[in-house]
């Protein structure tokens, strides 16, 4: 027994290193780096030890409530919601025996791997494009169908700039989760459905007491994973709006970003790191309380 333990250690212990290297040493320094005023223009020097002064800062801001309701609302909570909405919703279509009956199926599994094959940035570029005012191709249609009289500024505009932030998004990532969704509908036993209409059971019936329940989990799982890709993400607003118009947009992510490498302030960017860490850490453990541990319990 001992044996096996210290073979497993020395097994492992590579990889411990590598770990610690690479994550545990920067999350380190990261924090201690938060405690001081260290800048860009003074990286040789040294910052000086101030405390919390960067943390009291940051939570005092006037930008902090709307970078908050950016990233927590916007960005995060209404792009996953989207996602796993329309993910089902483009799984299911897929799932119909209409769809199977005219031999799409294969078709429409490559045209929805098509957004998910795209680079993200790549992805942004070509929306850029699509969305750009006047001649963008998004406003050239809308011109000539005569939905609108000017050309709408998609990612300038307050009031569509968000939304087409999170169509972005969601066209680049929700092929993930149609085809996850898609694996588990046919994964659904046909006994049940059979059964369900020998008893009478409705197309909705069967949706909401079949169907639906047997996909929570995939759906649960998908949303939590979902989570933390999009709450730490960087890529999306910077490179579709720059944070704008002014700061509009501009959410934890593009914040550490321009108070670090724009105003220099590393220190501050590093605290306002830590406070994502933190809140990822606590999402974290909500995570693993309903989906890790069942998952260590099936495995042992």
């Amino acid at each position: 027994m001992r044996g096996d333990r210290l073979f497993i250690t020395v097994m492992l212990g590579p990889a411990l290193i590598f770990l610690a290297l690479f994550y545990l040493w920067p999350m380190v320094e990261n924090l201690r780096v938060s405690f001081t005023d260290l800048t860009l223009l003074r990286l040789r020097v040294g910052g000086q030890w101030i405390g919390l002064a960067n943390y009291e800062e940051f939570i005092t801001s006037p930008e902090t409530g709307r970078l908050m309701m950016n990233t927590f609302i916007w960005l995060t909570a209404i792009s996953v919601a989207v996602r796993l909405l329309l993910g089902l919703a483009i799984a299911l279509i897929v799932n119909t025996p209409l769809v199977r009956h005219l031999r799409l199926a294969t078709l429409a599994r490559i045209a929805i791997l098509v957004p998910w094959a795209t680079p993200p940035v790549v992805a942004i570029i070509i929306w850029r494009w699509l969305l750009e005012a006047p001649n963008g191709a998004l406003n050239s249609v809308l011109l000539a169908l005569g939905i609108i009289d000017t050309p709408i500024a998609f990612l300038a505009d307050l009031r569509t700039v968000w939304p087409s932030v999170i169509a972005i998004v969601v066209w680049n990532t929700v092929p993930l989760i149609a085809l996850s969704l898609l694996a588990s509908l046919q994964a659904v036993p046909a006994d049940l459905y059979e059964a369900a209409e020998l008893d009478g059971a409705t197309r909705s019936a069967k949706f909401w007491h079949i169907t639906l329940p047997f996909l929570k989990p995939t759906i649960v799982v998908l949303g939590l994973t979902s989570v933390f890709w999009t709450f730490n993400n960087f890529v999306y607003v910077w490179l579709a709006t720059g944070a704008g118009p002014g700061t509009f947009t501009n959410v934890l992510a593009t914040e550490i970003y321009i108070r670090s490498f724009v105003d220099f302030r590393l220190g501050y960017g590093a605290a306002i790191g830590i406070v994502m860490a933190l809140i990822m850490a606590v999402f974290g453990y909500f995570y693993f309380r309903m989906i890790g541990r069942r998952q260590i319990e099936e495995v042992l």
